[in-house]
């Protein structure tokens, strides 16, 4: 089994454990943050086992994931374990092997007597993964183990949604079950938990079930919990090293640091950039990795852009909230799409803690609960209001109206502090946290 981290600082015989199951990094995704900031706030809360459990690189890179250099990635803290449990079988189990794996090493980790939180991001597979291995666990015997099932947008645009579209109600029946089966269920935003609740309604109906009235009921918030310190203890010298590093000078790039995808609408902001006044004064910075970077890099050569924007596919977590801090905007034109809905936008949290200049984005999904009336927000898919609101922030704003734009963007971000967060979350699974100085 390939276990990632130092696990000398656990003891022997543990007296509180948190497994937390998730897409880990190297994934670029919000919710592999969230897990490693969980995880840190948890070693201060009484927990002395901290395990984040995840997949094999090697399948990580089949799955086509966008994955961070491997030297970028930030060590955990001593007592963070990230296990990788090796697949189980051979080739003619193609899938199930890793995911035989993961439940086997959960069924370890579960039925060794030590008072446990397992906590699963995504219920497909993770969640299916922390409640088959929990019922093996009690089979065997006393097993202590309190489950959270956190559901996020693609569980139901990628999953659910369509099952109950194409009319496979077996599958849509299953994950739901799965879920509400958790001893704790809550979704990422009040818009997750109004999509989930609306596609079980559309398969009650289809159905005779009663999932939708169980789901309401059951489904808390816990918004996706950020490191604020990493982005409120920067300095002006460290900004400064970063962007040289790059190339780059403050207030002289509009950046754009999310996954390259159609949904994150990065076309519309190429499209925006183009013919703007703001393509005149500074550059775009196109910072991530994704399934469309190819598609990218040419549409940014077919308009003509190739000198003024920046295309960075090795941006690791170190100087992330640098290039936020030093951007003139940042602008994430999310739109809503069949396969993915921006069900909260932790880009656009971390962006807000950073300072720099205002954000400009959609009010798609969950966006608006995670920027309330902080950002400038744009129709979706409309490159030409865009382009109208780029220009007016990067040429026209007053340094005054920029500062003022900075500090309320903050001051709201603050709520997803990752303790806070953890603390509103912690407080369904007794025992009661305990503080660690």
């Amino acid at each position: 089994m390939n276990i990632i981290a130092d696990d000398t600082h656990v003891p022997s015989k543990p007296n509180r454990r948190l497994v937390i199951v998730v897409r880990a990094d190297p994934v670029i995704c919000g919710h592999s943050g969230e897990a490693r900031c969980l995880a840190e706030v948890a070693l201060t809360r009484g927990f002395d086992d901290v395990r984040i459990v995840t997949w094999p690189l090697d399948a990580l890179e089949a799955a086509g994931l966008p994955l961070k250099p491997l030297d970028g990635v930030l060590p955990y803290s001593p007592g963070i374990t990230v296990e990788r449990p090796d697949p189980v079988g051979d080739y003619r189990v193609p899938d199930g092997r890793y995911l035989a794996g993961l439940i086997g090493r959960l069924v370890e980790l579960f039925s060794d007597g030590v008072p446990t939180v397992a906590m699963s991001l995504y219920l497909s597979p993770h969640a299916i993964a922390v409640q088959e291995a929990v019922q093996v666990a009690r089979s065997m015997g006393p097993a202590q183990v309190i489950t959270v099932a956190e559901a996020v947008g693609s569980d139901i645009t990628n999953v659910v949604r369509e099952c109950v579209n194409t009319g496979r109600f077996g599958a849509a029946a299953h994950i739901l079950s799965v879920y509400l089966a958790a001893d704790h269920c809550v979704a990422v935003s009040e818009y997750t938990k109004e999509l989930i609740v609306a596609s079980a309604a559309t398969l009650d109906g289809m159905h005779g079930t009663t999932f939708a009235q169980r789901c309401r009921e059951r489904i808390g918030i816990s918004y996706p919990a950020v490191d604020s310190w990493s982005y409120l203890s920067l300095t002006d010298d460290k900004i400064a090293e970063t962007l040289t590093r790059r190339g780059l000078s403050r207030d002289g790039y509009v950046l754009f640091l999310s996954r390259i995808a159609s949904a994150k609408g990065i076309d519309d902001l190429i499209d925006a950039y183009a013919g703007s006044r703001s393509a005149e004064r500074v550059r775009l910075v196109l910072a991530g990795r994704g399934p469309q970077e190819a598609e990218v890099l040419a549409r940014v050569a077919a308009a003509g852009l190739g000198d003024r924007v920046r295309v960075l596919t090795d941006v690791d977590d170190a100087e992330k909230p640098a290039l936020m801090a030093g951007s003139a905007a940042f602008v994430l034109p999310t739109r809503e799409q069949p396969e993915f809905v921006e069900t909260f936008g932790i880009a656009l949290v971390e962006k807000a803690l950073a300072g720099g200049g205002p954000i400009i984005t959609c009010a798609t999904g969950g966006v608006p609960e995670a920027v309330g009336d902080t950002a400038l927000l744009v129709p979706q898919r409309d490159s030409a209001t865009l382009r109208t609101v780029l220009d007016g922030v990067v040429c026209d704003w007053t340094p005054e109206q920029r500062t003022a734009a900075e500090l309320r963007a903050r001051a709201y971000a603050l709520q997803f502090d990752r303790a806070q967060v953890f603390d509103r979350l912690f407080a369904r699974a007794n025992p009661p946290a305990v503080h660690v100085a």
